[in-house]
């Protein structure tokens, strides 16, 4: 069975779902399809600094500035960088009038989600496949065995997107560098000297091109990333089916560590997490396909390390939807306005976060973070 819908976004994630509380505000209609079976399928992963320029841009175009500033987490701007001896290099305390306020992904995603008219997204929906039809047209279709056709398809499908081969060849890399994610849960109470080396906000600590990325949670657990420089198939001679020998393996790159940064991993609640970092080619870009475009992840797949990719996102939904209400009756008008912002921001983005990456985790990586917080932030 096929329907049409004149506006399709595939994923609802931060992006998509941005794009359609946009153009709901702007009156133009849009379904969106999501693989994922229910707004509750998974957790939705931790907490996200929004910067002013680009996620509270876009937030404020969606109409939902003053109810994001309510699930504002207090305390989340503050910044500890630390070495492999526990040193402390960095310590910036929160600023409640910084530019970059935390919030759980989670709750943003919650409050993109109830800004939407009853039915806009539709769960269970797994894309399959992806053709034109000519004329600006597409039709998608769905592993339930359902279809559809749309005048204006949004792929905002993530790392992976089945909507990108419509416009690129382009496929993610291996960055060179792995995460393995675990949580300590109820961290004062349970895991106190976890609590007091990470702090209320971020957290870092960097060396011998590896290191420790971590962040108090709102519900006051600790999320923890442990980054490893290893090959891309490294994960898989981990099993991480069980804990405790996933646990040695990763603690193998840390012989020597202070025991407080070891105990991140070593006294972890529930399973450890691997997770490889792609990347899109920087400056990925493509030529003007009637009736389709990219955003976030699908079109700009960057490393984390420059906190960029959530933000530009939901800018990317915020700009594409304005375009779209900019041009009625004029898709291509509006897609070549949105495409002409788009490339150079997110390859700008894009190199910011391939440099990052390389100062991080190259030879000196502590030397040269410390003197990026204590020159570009004024840390102290």
């Amino acid at each position: 069975m096929s329907t049409h819908h004149p506006v399709a976004v595939i994923g609802a994630g931060l992006g998509g779902l941005t794009a359609a509380r946009v153009l709901h505000v702007h009156g133009v209609e849009a379904a969106v399809f999501e693989a994922e079976a229910s707004a509750s399928a998974r957790t939705q992963g931790g907490m996200l600094d929004i910067h002013e320029d680009s996620g509270q841009e876009a937030l404020r175009a969606a109409g939902l500035y003053e109810e994001f500033r309510r699930i504002v987490h207090p305390g989340g701007q503050a910044l500890r960088l630390l070495g492999p001896d526990g040193t402390v290099h960095v310590a910036e305390e929160d600023d409640p009038t910084g530019g970059r306020p935390e919030v759980d992904r989670g709750e943003l995603r919650d409050l993109l989600l109830a800004s939407l008219p009853e039915g806009t997204v539709r769960w269970g929906r797994k894309v399959t496949g992806a053709r034109p039809l000519g004329d600006g047209r597409h039709e998608v279709t769905f592993a339930d065995g359902s279809a559809l056709t749309t005048d204006l398809l949004i792929g905002a499908d993530g790392a992976w997107s089945r909507i990108r081969p419509l416009v690129s060849d382009a496929r993610p890399a291996y960055t060179g560098v792995s995460f393995v994610e675990t949580d300590l849960r109820d961290a004062v109470t349970r895991h106190p000297r976890s609590a007091a080396l990470v702090g209320g906000g971020f957290f870092l600590c960097l060396g011998e091109r590896r290191g420790f990325l971590a962040h108090r949670e709102a519900d006051g657990s600790l999320h923890v990333y442990t980054a490893l420089r290893v090959d891309e198939g490294w994960l898989d001679t981990v099993d991480f089916g069980d804990a405790a020998a996933a646990k040695a393996a990763v603690l193998a790159h840390f012989d020597g560590w202070d025991e407080g940064l070891r105990g991140l991993v070593a006294d972890a609640d529930g399973a450890l997490v691997p997770r490889r970092i792609h990347a899109l080619p920087v400056g990925h870009r493509w030529d003007r396909v009637p009736g389709v475009t990219l955003l976030g992840d699908a079109a700009h797949l960057m490393s984390p390390f420059a906190g960029e990719g959530a933000n530009l996102a939901m800018l990317d939904g915020a700009q594409l939807a304005g375009a779209v209400a900019a041009h009625p009756g004029d898709p291509e008008a509006a897609l070549a306005a949105y495409e002409e912002a788009l490339f150079p921001r997110s390859e700008a983005s894009a190199a910011a976060s391939a440099a990052s990456l390389e100062t991080m985790f190259g030879e000196q990586g502590l030397q040269r973070t410390t003197e990026f917080f204590t020159s570009v932030r004024g840390g102290a």
